[in-house]
Protein backbone atom coordinates (compact mmCIF):
# COMPACT_ATOMS: atom_id res chain seq x y z
CA UNK A 1 0.00 0.00 0.00
CA UNK A 2 1.30 3.45 -0.92
CA UNK A 3 0.71 6.04 1.82
CA UNK A 4 1.39 9.77 1.66
CA UNK A 5 1.37 11.81 4.88
CA UNK A 6 1.18 15.57 4.33
CA UNK A 7 1.67 18.59 6.56
CA UNK A 8 0.28 21.46 4.45
CA UNK A 9 2.00 24.81 4.78
CA UNK A 10 0.40 27.31 7.11
CA UNK A 11 -0.70 30.31 5.09
CA UNK A 12 1.67 32.74 6.82
CA UNK A 13 4.69 30.53 6.09
CA UNK A 14 4.36 31.30 2.38
CA UNK A 15 4.31 35.05 2.96
CA UNK A 16 7.41 36.98 1.81
CA UNK A 17 7.11 38.98 5.06
CA UNK A 18 7.27 35.96 7.39
CA UNK A 19 10.37 34.30 8.79
CA UNK A 20 11.16 30.98 7.09
CA UNK A 21 13.34 29.76 9.97
CA UNK A 22 10.20 29.44 12.11
CA UNK A 23 8.95 26.74 9.75
CA UNK A 24 12.30 25.00 9.47
CA UNK A 25 12.61 24.24 13.18
CA UNK A 26 10.86 20.91 13.78
CA UNK A 27 9.87 17.99 11.54
CA UNK A 28 6.24 16.71 11.57
CA UNK A 29 6.72 14.25 14.40
CA UNK A 30 2.99 13.53 14.67
CA UNK A 31 2.91 12.17 11.13
CA UNK A 32 6.07 10.15 11.75
CA UNK A 33 4.36 8.64 14.80
CA UNK A 34 1.32 7.61 12.75
CA UNK A 35 3.62 6.12 10.11
CA UNK A 36 4.99 3.84 12.82
CA UNK A 37 1.70 1.89 12.69
CA UNK A 38 2.07 1.05 8.99
CA UNK A 39 3.07 -2.43 7.84
CA UNK A 40 6.72 -3.10 6.90
CA UNK A 41 5.80 -3.58 3.25
CA UNK A 42 3.80 -0.34 3.00
CA UNK A 43 5.45 2.39 0.95
CA UNK A 44 5.28 5.58 3.03
CA UNK A 45 6.28 9.18 2.41
CA UNK A 46 6.10 12.25 4.63
CA UNK A 47 5.95 15.64 2.89
CA UNK A 48 6.28 18.88 4.86
CA UNK A 49 4.93 21.62 2.62
CA UNK A 50 6.76 24.28 4.66
CA UNK A 51 10.25 23.13 3.69
CA UNK A 52 9.96 21.15 0.47
CA UNK A 53 8.10 21.13 -2.80
CA UNK A 54 4.81 19.25 -2.64
CA UNK A 55 4.10 17.36 -5.83
CA UNK A 56 0.50 16.27 -6.47
CA UNK A 57 1.19 14.24 -9.61
CA UNK A 58 0.98 10.95 -7.72
CA UNK A 59 -1.98 8.72 -6.81
CA UNK A 60 -1.33 7.10 -3.42
CA UNK A 61 -3.74 4.54 -2.02
CA UNK A 62 -4.06 6.55 1.17
CA UNK A 63 -3.45 10.24 1.87
CA UNK A 64 -3.24 11.43 5.50
CA UNK A 65 -3.36 15.21 6.01
CA UNK A 66 -2.72 17.01 9.31
CA UNK A 67 -4.87 20.13 9.66
CA UNK A 68 -4.22 23.24 11.77
CA UNK A 69 -6.44 26.28 11.68
CA UNK A 70 -4.19 28.41 9.46
CA UNK A 71 -3.42 25.61 7.01
CA UNK A 72 -7.05 24.46 6.82
CA UNK A 73 -7.88 26.03 3.47
CA UNK A 74 -4.78 24.59 1.79
CA UNK A 75 -5.44 21.22 3.44
CA UNK A 76 -8.96 21.17 1.98
CA UNK A 77 -7.67 22.05 -1.50
CA UNK A 78 -5.16 19.21 -1.36
CA UNK A 79 -7.76 16.81 0.00
CA UNK A 80 -10.22 17.67 -2.77
CA UNK A 81 -7.49 17.27 -5.40
CA UNK A 82 -6.52 13.79 -4.24
CA UNK A 83 -10.12 12.67 -3.80
CA UNK A 84 -10.85 13.74 -7.37
CA UNK A 85 -8.13 11.29 -8.42
CA UNK A 86 -9.81 8.47 -6.55
CA UNK A 87 -7.42 8.45 -3.57
CA UNK A 88 -8.76 7.78 -0.08
CA UNK A 89 -8.18 10.90 2.03
CA UNK A 90 -8.20 11.07 5.84
CA UNK A 91 -7.98 14.33 7.77
CA UNK A 92 -7.07 14.84 11.41
CA UNK A 93 -5.60 17.38 13.79
CA UNK A 94 -6.66 20.26 16.00
CA UNK A 95 -8.88 22.04 13.48
CA UNK A 96 -10.65 18.87 12.33
CA UNK A 97 -11.42 18.00 15.93
CA UNK A 98 -12.82 21.48 16.59
CA UNK A 99 -14.88 21.72 13.39
CA UNK A 100 -15.53 18.21 12.05
CA UNK A 101 -18.61 19.27 10.08
CA UNK A 102 -16.51 21.81 8.17
CA UNK A 103 -13.86 19.23 7.35
CA UNK A 104 -16.18 16.32 6.51
CA UNK A 105 -17.00 17.30 2.87
CA UNK A 106 -13.28 17.20 2.06
CA UNK A 107 -12.46 13.74 3.44
CA UNK A 108 -13.33 10.08 3.24
CA UNK A 109 -12.52 9.73 6.93
CA UNK A 110 -11.92 12.03 9.88
CA UNK A 111 -9.86 11.49 13.04
CA UNK A 112 -11.30 13.29 16.05
CA UNK A 113 -8.83 13.81 18.90
CA UNK A 114 -5.44 12.11 19.31
CA UNK A 115 -4.78 9.28 16.86
CA UNK A 116 -2.63 6.76 18.74
CA UNK A 117 -5.61 4.45 19.34
CA UNK A 118 -7.90 5.33 16.41
CA UNK A 119 -5.32 5.17 13.61
CA UNK A 120 -4.51 1.45 14.06
CA UNK A 121 -8.25 0.77 14.17
CA UNK A 122 -8.72 2.71 10.95
CA UNK A 123 -5.89 0.81 9.22
CA UNK A 124 -7.52 -2.51 10.06
CA UNK A 125 -10.83 -1.30 8.64
CA UNK A 126 -9.19 0.20 5.57
CA UNK A 127 -7.32 -2.97 4.71
CA UNK A 128 -10.58 -4.91 5.14
CA UNK A 129 -12.31 -2.53 2.75
CA UNK A 130 -14.68 -1.23 5.43
CA UNK A 131 -13.38 2.16 6.64
CA UNK A 132 -15.77 4.30 8.67
CA UNK A 133 -16.25 8.02 7.96
CA UNK A 134 -15.29 9.07 11.47
CA UNK A 135 -12.93 7.77 14.17
CA UNK A 136 -13.35 9.38 17.58
CA UNK A 137 -10.76 9.02 20.34
CA UNK A 138 -12.35 8.35 23.73
CA UNK A 139 -11.17 5.81 26.29
CA UNK A 140 -7.96 3.81 26.45
CA UNK A 141 -5.62 6.66 25.53
CA UNK A 142 -1.96 5.91 26.06
CA UNK A 143 1.42 6.53 24.48
CA UNK A 144 3.00 3.54 26.18
CA UNK A 145 4.14 0.47 24.24
CA UNK A 146 3.54 2.12 20.87
CA UNK A 147 5.60 1.63 17.70
CA UNK A 148 8.52 3.99 17.37
CA UNK A 149 8.08 7.06 15.16
CA UNK A 150 9.32 6.53 11.60
CA UNK A 151 12.22 8.93 11.86
CA UNK A 152 13.69 7.40 8.72
CA UNK A 153 10.96 9.27 6.80
CA UNK A 154 12.10 12.64 8.22
CA UNK A 155 14.45 14.67 6.02
CA UNK A 156 16.75 15.81 8.82
CA UNK A 157 18.80 18.24 6.73
CA UNK A 158 15.74 20.47 6.26
CA UNK A 159 15.37 21.27 9.98
CA UNK A 160 17.34 23.19 12.58
CA UNK A 161 16.06 20.89 15.35
CA UNK A 162 15.52 17.41 13.86
CA UNK A 163 15.84 15.86 17.33
CA UNK A 164 12.36 16.78 18.52
CA UNK A 165 10.58 14.39 20.85
CA UNK A 166 7.29 14.05 22.75
CA UNK A 167 7.12 12.02 25.97
CA UNK A 168 3.76 13.23 27.33
CA UNK A 169 0.46 14.09 25.68
CA UNK A 170 -1.80 16.99 26.59
CA UNK A 171 -1.62 19.19 29.67
CA UNK A 172 -3.08 19.01 33.20
CA UNK A 173 -4.16 22.67 33.04
CA UNK A 174 -7.44 24.00 31.59
CA UNK A 175 -6.88 27.51 30.24
CA UNK A 176 -9.90 29.00 28.46
CA UNK A 177 -7.92 30.07 25.38
CA UNK A 178 -6.27 26.70 24.74
CA UNK A 179 -7.29 24.07 22.18
CA UNK A 180 -6.33 21.25 24.53
CA UNK A 181 -9.65 20.59 26.23
CA UNK A 182 -11.49 20.32 22.89
CA UNK A 183 -8.83 18.07 21.36
CA UNK A 184 -8.74 15.69 24.33
CA UNK A 185 -12.48 15.72 25.09
CA UNK A 186 -14.17 12.43 26.06
CA UNK A 187 -11.04 10.91 27.55
CA UNK A 188 -7.82 11.50 29.44
CA UNK A 189 -6.32 14.92 28.72
CA UNK A 190 -2.83 14.28 30.08
CA UNK A 191 -0.76 11.10 30.12
CA UNK A 192 2.90 10.10 29.91
CA UNK A 193 5.13 7.56 28.21
CA UNK A 194 7.02 4.91 30.15
CA UNK A 195 10.31 6.35 31.35
CA UNK A 196 12.35 3.48 29.93
CA UNK A 197 10.72 3.94 26.52
CA UNK A 198 11.38 7.67 26.61
CA UNK A 199 15.04 7.15 27.50
CA UNK A 200 15.42 4.56 24.75
CA UNK A 201 13.99 7.02 22.20
CA UNK A 202 16.38 9.72 23.41
CA UNK A 203 19.31 7.31 23.10
CA UNK A 204 18.37 6.66 19.45
CA UNK A 205 18.79 10.33 18.51
CA UNK A 206 22.21 11.43 17.23
CA UNK A 207 24.09 14.43 18.57
CA UNK A 208 23.56 16.22 21.86
CA UNK A 209 20.67 18.63 21.34
CA UNK A 210 17.01 17.71 21.97
CA UNK A 211 13.77 19.67 21.95
CA UNK A 212 10.83 18.34 23.96
CA UNK A 213 7.65 19.46 22.19
CA UNK A 214 5.46 18.50 25.15
CA UNK A 215 2.93 21.12 26.21
CA UNK A 216 4.10 20.71 29.81
CA UNK A 217 7.20 18.58 30.30
CA UNK A 218 6.92 18.95 34.10
CA UNK A 219 3.19 18.11 34.23
CA UNK A 220 3.65 14.64 35.75
CA UNK A 221 6.14 15.27 38.54
CA UNK A 222 7.03 11.62 39.22
CA UNK A 223 7.55 10.89 35.53
CA UNK A 224 9.67 14.03 35.09
CA UNK A 225 11.85 13.19 38.11
CA UNK A 226 12.57 9.72 36.77
CA UNK A 227 13.15 11.02 33.26
CA UNK A 228 15.66 13.64 34.40
CA UNK A 229 17.39 11.11 36.64
CA UNK A 230 17.76 8.80 33.67
CA UNK A 231 19.09 11.59 31.46
CA UNK A 232 21.85 12.60 33.86
CA UNK A 233 25.14 11.50 32.41
CA UNK A 234 23.80 11.25 28.85
CA UNK A 235 25.51 14.53 27.91
CA UNK A 236 22.36 16.01 26.41
CA UNK A 237 21.40 19.66 26.01
CA UNK A 238 17.66 20.14 25.79
CA UNK A 239 14.85 22.66 25.62
CA UNK A 240 11.21 22.32 26.62
CA UNK A 241 8.18 23.98 28.19
CA UNK A 242 7.13 24.41 31.81
CA UNK A 243 4.57 26.40 33.78
CA UNK A 244 5.28 29.16 36.27
CA UNK A 245 4.15 27.09 39.25
CA UNK A 246 6.17 24.02 38.22
CA UNK A 247 9.34 26.13 38.15
CA UNK A 248 8.72 27.53 41.62
CA UNK A 249 7.58 24.29 43.27
CA UNK A 250 10.10 21.87 44.76
CA UNK A 251 13.41 21.00 43.12
CA UNK A 252 12.23 19.67 39.77
CA UNK A 253 13.73 22.55 37.81
CA UNK A 254 17.12 21.88 39.44
CA UNK A 255 16.86 18.22 38.46
CA UNK A 256 16.06 19.28 34.89
CA UNK A 257 19.07 21.58 34.81
CA UNK A 258 21.34 18.77 36.00
CA UNK A 259 19.95 16.59 33.20
CA UNK A 260 20.74 19.23 30.58
CA UNK A 261 17.84 21.72 30.41
CA UNK A 262 19.26 24.95 29.00
CA UNK A 263 16.23 26.85 27.70
CA UNK A 264 12.57 26.78 28.73
CA UNK A 265 9.35 28.13 27.25
CA UNK A 266 7.27 29.75 30.02
CA UNK A 267 3.69 30.90 29.54
CA UNK A 268 3.61 34.10 31.60
CA UNK A 269 0.79 35.32 29.29
CA UNK A 270 -0.19 38.41 31.33
CA UNK A 271 1.14 40.58 34.13
CA UNK A 272 -2.43 41.34 35.30
CA UNK A 273 -4.00 38.86 37.77
CA UNK A 274 -7.45 39.86 36.47
CA UNK A 275 -6.56 38.48 33.05
CA UNK A 276 -5.17 35.26 34.48
CA UNK A 277 -8.30 34.75 36.57
CA UNK A 278 -10.63 35.46 33.64
CA UNK A 279 -8.79 32.98 31.39
CA UNK A 280 -8.69 30.24 34.09
CA UNK A 281 -4.88 30.27 34.13
CA UNK A 282 -4.91 29.38 37.81
CA UNK A 283 -1.38 28.01 37.82
CA UNK A 284 -0.02 31.57 37.39
CA UNK A 285 -2.14 33.29 40.03
CA UNK A 286 -0.34 34.55 43.13
CA UNK A 287 2.99 33.50 41.63
CA UNK A 288 6.06 35.73 41.71
CA UNK A 289 7.17 36.07 38.08
CA UNK A 290 10.42 37.73 39.15
CA UNK A 291 11.21 34.73 41.33
CA UNK A 292 10.69 32.49 38.28
CA UNK A 293 13.21 34.53 36.30
CA UNK A 294 15.74 34.58 39.15
CA UNK A 295 15.52 30.85 39.71
CA UNK A 296 16.04 30.10 36.03
CA UNK A 297 18.90 32.60 35.74
CA UNK A 298 20.64 31.07 38.76
CA UNK A 299 20.54 27.72 36.99
CA UNK A 300 21.80 29.15 33.71
CA UNK A 301 18.52 28.38 31.93
CA UNK A 302 17.45 30.79 29.21
CA UNK A 303 13.82 31.95 29.13
CA UNK A 304 11.50 32.08 26.14
CA UNK A 305 8.62 34.04 27.61
CA UNK A 306 5.12 33.89 26.13
CA UNK A 307 2.86 36.96 26.46
CA UNK A 308 -0.67 37.57 25.19
CA UNK A 309 -2.07 40.99 24.32
CA UNK A 310 -5.73 41.93 24.04
CA UNK A 311 -7.19 40.22 27.09
CA UNK A 312 -10.18 42.00 28.58
CA UNK A 313 -8.21 43.86 31.25
CA UNK A 314 -5.47 45.08 28.90
CA UNK A 315 -5.31 48.79 28.20
CA UNK A 316 -2.96 51.23 26.48
CA UNK A 317 0.04 50.57 28.73
CA UNK A 318 0.11 46.77 28.37
CA UNK A 319 2.64 46.76 25.53
CA UNK A 320 5.34 48.97 27.04
CA UNK A 321 4.83 47.50 30.51
CA UNK A 322 5.22 43.93 29.26
CA UNK A 323 8.31 44.67 27.18
CA UNK A 324 9.94 46.60 30.02
CA UNK A 325 9.27 43.75 32.47
CA UNK A 326 10.67 41.15 30.09
CA UNK A 327 13.84 43.13 29.39
CA UNK A 328 14.41 44.06 33.04
CA UNK A 329 14.04 40.42 34.09
CA UNK A 330 16.42 39.01 31.51
CA UNK A 331 13.94 37.14 29.33
CA UNK A 332 16.13 35.88 26.48
CA UNK A 333 13.50 35.59 23.77
CA UNK A 334 9.87 36.65 23.84
CA UNK A 335 6.92 35.29 21.89
CA UNK A 336 4.12 37.83 21.74
CA UNK A 337 0.59 36.93 20.68
CA UNK A 338 -2.61 38.78 19.93
CA UNK A 339 -5.31 36.91 21.83
CA UNK A 340 -6.99 34.57 19.35
CA UNK A 341 -10.25 32.78 20.17
CA UNK A 342 -9.80 29.38 18.51
CA UNK A 343 -12.89 27.33 17.62
CA UNK A 344 -13.63 24.73 20.26
CA UNK A 345 -12.26 26.79 23.15
CA UNK A 346 -14.25 28.37 25.96
CA UNK A 347 -12.84 31.74 24.90
CA UNK A 348 -14.33 31.31 21.41
CA UNK A 349 -17.71 30.35 22.87
CA UNK A 350 -17.71 33.40 25.14
CA UNK A 351 -16.72 35.78 22.37
CA UNK A 352 -19.46 34.38 20.14
CA UNK A 353 -22.04 34.69 22.91
CA UNK A 354 -21.00 38.31 23.48
CA UNK A 355 -21.13 39.05 19.74
CA UNK A 356 -17.47 40.07 19.63
CA UNK A 357 -16.14 37.89 16.79
CA UNK A 358 -15.40 39.99 13.70
CA UNK A 359 -14.16 37.39 11.18
CA UNK A 360 -14.11 33.65 10.58
CA UNK A 361 -11.32 33.77 8.02
CA UNK A 362 -9.09 31.03 9.47
CA UNK A 363 -6.04 32.41 7.65
CA UNK A 364 -6.11 35.31 10.11
CA UNK A 365 -6.15 33.11 13.23
CA UNK A 366 -2.36 33.19 13.54
CA UNK A 367 -2.07 35.32 16.73
CA UNK A 368 -0.79 38.20 14.56
CA UNK A 369 -4.21 39.54 13.50
CA UNK A 370 -7.16 40.83 15.51
CA UNK A 371 -10.21 38.65 14.82
CA UNK A 372 -12.48 39.89 17.63
CA UNK A 373 -13.49 43.15 19.30
CA UNK A 374 -11.18 43.85 22.30
CA UNK A 375 -12.71 45.18 25.51
CA UNK A 376 -10.47 48.20 26.21
CA UNK A 377 -8.47 48.69 23.01
CA UNK A 378 -9.41 49.32 19.43
CA UNK A 379 -8.43 46.54 17.00
CA UNK A 380 -6.05 48.99 15.31
CA UNK A 381 -4.36 49.90 18.60
CA UNK A 382 -4.00 46.25 19.56
CA UNK A 383 -2.33 45.38 16.26
CA UNK A 384 -0.07 48.43 16.41
CA UNK A 385 0.94 47.67 20.00
CA UNK A 386 1.70 44.04 19.18
CA UNK A 387 3.97 45.02 16.29
CA UNK A 388 5.65 47.65 18.46
CA UNK A 389 6.31 45.13 21.26
CA UNK A 390 8.31 42.90 18.92
CA UNK A 391 10.30 45.84 17.55
CA UNK A 392 11.10 47.21 21.00
CA UNK A 393 11.99 43.93 22.66
CA UNK A 394 14.41 42.95 19.88
CA UNK A 395 16.14 46.32 19.52
CA UNK A 396 19.89 45.88 19.94
CA UNK A 397 19.78 48.22 22.93
CA UNK A 398 17.15 46.08 24.69
CA UNK A 399 18.93 42.84 23.82
CA UNK A 400 21.98 44.37 25.47
CA UNK A 401 20.00 45.55 28.51
CA UNK A 402 18.51 42.11 28.94
CA UNK A 403 21.91 40.45 28.67
CA UNK A 404 23.38 42.70 31.35
CA UNK A 405 20.82 41.51 33.92
CA UNK A 406 22.85 38.30 34.27
CA UNK A 407 25.74 38.07 36.70
CA UNK A 408 28.36 36.21 34.69
CA UNK A 409 29.99 37.38 31.47
CA UNK A 410 29.35 33.95 29.95
CA UNK A 411 25.62 34.18 30.66
CA UNK A 412 25.52 37.73 29.28
CA UNK A 413 27.22 36.60 26.08
CA UNK A 414 24.93 33.59 25.81
CA UNK A 415 21.82 35.80 26.11
CA UNK A 416 23.13 38.34 23.61
CA UNK A 417 24.12 35.74 21.01
CA UNK A 418 20.94 33.69 21.29
CA UNK A 419 18.52 36.62 21.12
CA UNK A 420 20.51 38.46 18.47
CA UNK A 421 21.10 35.37 16.39
CA UNK A 422 17.41 34.48 16.45
CA UNK A 423 16.10 37.84 15.28
CA UNK A 424 18.87 39.87 13.68
CA UNK A 425 20.37 37.69 10.95
CA UNK A 426 17.56 37.04 8.49
CA UNK A 427 19.77 36.95 5.36
CA UNK A 428 22.03 34.33 6.97
CA UNK A 429 19.09 32.15 8.00
CA UNK A 430 17.57 32.43 4.52
CA UNK A 431 20.85 31.38 2.91
CA UNK A 432 21.32 28.42 5.24
CA UNK A 433 17.75 27.25 4.65
CA UNK A 434 17.89 27.60 0.88
CA UNK A 435 21.17 25.72 0.65
CA UNK A 436 19.88 23.06 3.06
CA UNK A 437 22.77 23.56 5.45
CA UNK A 438 20.84 23.84 8.71
CA UNK A 439 22.81 20.92 10.13
CA UNK A 440 25.87 23.18 10.12
CA UNK A 441 24.14 25.41 12.68
CA UNK A 442 23.65 22.64 15.23
CA UNK A 443 27.17 22.90 16.77
CA UNK A 444 26.65 26.65 17.11
CA UNK A 445 23.30 26.09 18.84
CA UNK A 446 24.85 23.55 21.18
CA UNK A 447 27.65 26.00 21.99
CA UNK A 448 25.21 28.74 22.93
CA UNK A 449 23.27 26.25 25.05
CA UNK A 450 26.35 25.17 27.02
CA UNK A 451 26.02 25.26 30.78
CA UNK A 452 26.23 28.51 32.73
CA UNK A 453 26.44 28.50 36.53
CA UNK A 454 25.61 31.36 38.86
CA UNK A 455 28.91 32.78 40.15
CA UNK A 456 29.50 31.42 43.63
CA UNK A 457 29.83 33.93 46.44
CA UNK A 458 32.44 33.68 49.18
CA UNK A 459 32.09 30.36 50.93
CA UNK A 460 29.30 29.21 48.62
CA UNK A 461 29.19 26.12 46.44
CA UNK A 462 28.06 26.56 42.88
CA UNK A 463 24.34 25.76 42.63
CA UNK A 464 23.30 22.35 41.44
CA UNK A 465 21.68 19.15 42.61
CA UNK A 466 24.90 17.98 44.24
CA UNK A 467 25.32 21.17 46.25
CA UNK A 468 21.73 21.91 47.16
CA UNK A 469 20.62 18.37 47.96
CA UNK A 470 23.66 16.51 49.23
CA UNK A 471 25.98 19.25 50.46
CA UNK A 472 28.65 18.37 47.91
CA UNK A 473 30.17 20.59 45.27
CA UNK A 474 27.98 21.61 42.31
CA UNK A 475 28.60 20.14 38.90
CA UNK A 476 30.35 22.49 36.49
Amino acid sequence: MKVKLILPALTESKSPFWRPIKYSLFPPLGLASLAGFLAPDDEAEIVDDHVERLSTDDTPDLVIIQVYITNAYRAYVLADLYRAKGCFVALGGLHVTSLPEEAAPHANALFIGPGEQTFPEFLRDFRAGEPRPRYVSTQGRTIQKLPRPRRDLIKRSLYLVPNSIVVTRGCPQHCDFCYKDAFFANGRSFYAQRVDEALAEIARLPGRHLYFLDDHLFGDRRFAQELFAGMRGMGRLFQGAATVDSILRGDLIERAAEAGLRSVFVGFESLRPENLRASNKKQNLARDYRAVARRLHDLGIMINGSFVFGMDHDDEDVFDRTVDWAVENGVTTATFHIQTPYPGTRLFERMQTEGRMTTYDWDLYDTRHVVYRPARLSPERLKKGYDSAYREFYKWSNIGRGALTHESVKHQAKHFCYAGGWKKFEPLWNLVIKTQRLALMTPLLEGVLSRVEKPAGPGEAAPGISATMTGGAGLG
